[in-house]
């Protein structure tokens, strides 16, 4: 069993940086893959952005270069850095495990981007 809790959402105006945290209940350096997915309202489940064991990370296209996931080993956490944000990227994000074939979840984390 894995549990991950979320922190760091909020509101904030376009053009405007968060920073999402997600703290895992095991060492996150033995989860194959860590990542982060949002769900607008009305609208499926989409995969952000996602960091390896290894490393490696992948984005979605429409964050490239405006969102890095990243590893805290000190506060054993995933962060989600979110820069240049858009009322399109408004949603309920949430961490992901993948560890031992399963998928574990957070609760999620409400992130709205308005003037």
């Amino acid at each position: 069993q894995v549990q991950l809790v979320e922190s760091g959402g909020g509101w904030v105006q376009p053009g405007g940086s968060l920073r999402l945290s997600c703290a895992a209940s095991i060492n996150i350096f033995s989860i194959s893959v860590m990542g982060w997915y949002r769900q607008a309202p009305g609208k499926q489940r989409e995969l952000v952005a996602t960091i390896m064991s290894g490393g490696n990370t992948n984005y979605e296209d429409s964050v490239k270069g405006r969102f890095t996931i990243s590893r805290d080993i000190a506060q054993n956490t995933v962060n989600l850095q979110m820069n240049s944000l858009k009322a399109e990227d408004t949603a309920v994000y949430y961490c992901n495990a993948r560890f031992r074939w399963e998928d574990y979840w957070g609760q999620g984390t409400q992130v709205t981007v308005s003037s």
